[in-house]
């Protein structure tokens, strides 16, 4: 029954409690202990409920990661008889487990064949730290140890912890810390907002051809590797143009360069395709992958190794000097592999790519295609970003677009659903068990918030 846990606390005190003990994830935590954060208590499916008893259609998947909605009763399972088994051993001293090597068997049976080695980690800022490291170790055991530089692009974003934010191209986040030595960053191909009069085709080759300059700068001997997501995703849910990423993965090639693809979110069917380089038809080296991976029911990420990179390293690496207490925990595995086993067997991401993905694009562009807020709508499979735009003809956006995203976000909590504002954009990405029925609503209710929010700016 789709009824809230009852709760012998009053939301005021686990509010107060929250504020004396946590800080909170890019938030001011003083204007959040003055308002109070919503407590979730309840998930069913692709609902939540709040400790008020009011329900919300999650249209984010928590943080793109409920591939499978909340309370799947063959995860929990997995988890507490794994837990009954062998709740957790390592995989240092020599050992491993059946959990995590069952797992492995079932993600490369899913993998383009080129890849073979994983090395487990516990989120997807983790498997961005570990990519550093096993980047720089490669091209030592191959003889080229000067290859250290990593290029990122602005607005990326690959993680908060110091390497990774470091890798991403989030500029208030630098400020804050998150530097290292031997990054670099390029433009993000972000058509809607930096492509002037070129056509998306033009700009798509154009913000390429700038990985072609910069490695060319630093010195082609010097770079280590190139790491973007296939579609950015905190940074808005940007999708590049068609003629991108063919150009990208050219330009490393031709430079040998490694092409890192941060999948921490586009993988596991979200786009339609098991992983989002998939969709866009390009041939990563590594592929870093977490949130879909255990349907977010426990934590776990991995850095994905081409048979190249993995090889050199087994045959001629020696000792790797990493390792994580909770690489390939053996609960969070038996969640996991039951996850991806229910994804393949239940056919989800074959339905995300034949029936709900065009589906809910469908819907979108009927619903907003005309809409005098909206200048762009992006996304494929389960996800999708609306452009905020003050004037749709020539692509001018809000001066206030911040404020304006944030105000539709507020709206959308009120009218019992959950979207995400990122600058002038409006994103979403529901659980890939979505039906047409849910999705509906998830327009609907997101309909109800824009046209709000357009009343504030003076567009309806």
């Amino acid at each position: 029954m789709n009824v809230p846990v009852q709760l012998n606390r009053l939301t005021e005190d686990y509010q107060k409690s929250d504020a004396a003990h946590h800080i909170h994830a890019f938030v001011d935590q003083k204007a959040l202990n003055a308002e109070g954060p919503r407590v979730m208590v309840r998930g069913e499916g692709l609902y939540l409920w709040d400790s008020e008893g009011k329900r919300y259609l999650d249209g984010m998947s928590g943080l793109w990661c409920t591939q499978l909605g909340y309370g799947r009763r063959d995860l929990t399972a997995a988890a507490a008889s794994q837990m009954d088994q062998l709740a957790y051993y390592n995989m240092f001293f020599h050992t491993t487990h059946p959990a995590v090597i069952e797992l492995s068997e079932l993600l490369f049976s899913l993998l383009p064949g080129h890849y073979s080695h994983v090395i487990y980690t516990n989120s997807g800022s983790e498997a961005n730290e570990v990519l550093i490291r096993t980047v720089r170790r490669y091209w030592q055991v191959v003889g080229q140890p000067q290859k250290k530089i990593m290029i990122g692009r602005w607005n990326g974003y690959h993680g908060s912890t110091l390497a990774a934010s470091a890798l991403g191209g989030m500029k208030f986040m630098h400020e804050m810390g998150g530097l290292i030595p031997d990054v670099a960053h390029i433009d993000e191909p972000y058509w809607y907002v930096h492509g002037g009069e070129l056509t998306p085709a033009e700009f798509g080759r154009r913000c390429a051809l700038q990985l072609e300059e910069k490695i060319l700068e630093l010195g082609a001997e010097n770079v280590a590797g190139f790491i973007a997501e296939p579609f950015q995703g905190a940074g808005g849910m940007i999708f590049p143009p068609e003629s991108y990423w063919p150009e990208i993965q050219r330009i490393c090639r031709q430079y040998d360069v490694l092409l890192c693809a941060d999948e921490v979110i586009g993988g596991f069917g979200r786009t339609g395709e098991w992983f989002a380089h998939q969709h866009f038809g390009f041939e990563p080296d590594t592929l870093s992958i977490a949130k879909g991976l255990t349907s977010g029911y426990l934590p776990m990420g991995g850095l994905v190794l081409s048979k190249r990179i993995a090889d050199a390293l087994v045959e001629h690496g020696g000792v790797f000097a990493h390792g994580l207490t909770y690489s390939g925990h053996p609960v969070a595995a038996a969640v996991a592999l039951a996850n991806l086993k229910a994804l393949r067997d239940e056919g989800i991401v074959r339905q995300v790519k034949d029936d709900t993905g065009p589906y809910l694009q469908k819907i979108l562009h009927e619903v907003f295609g005309n809409h005098p807020m909206i200048g762009e709508i992006q996304g494929t499979g389960l996800l999708a970003a609306l452009q905020f735009a003050e004037d749709k003809s020539t692509r001018k956006r809000f001066d206030n677009e911040n404020d304006l995203a944030w105000q539709c976000r507020t709206f959308g909590f009120e009218e019992g659903v959950i979207i995400r504002s990122t600058l002038g954009r409006m994103i979403m990405a529901p659980a890939l068990v979505a039906t047409r029925t849910e999705l509906d609503e998830l327009v609907e209710k997101t309909r109800i918030a824009v046209d709000r929010t357009a009343r504030i700016a003076g567009k309806l």
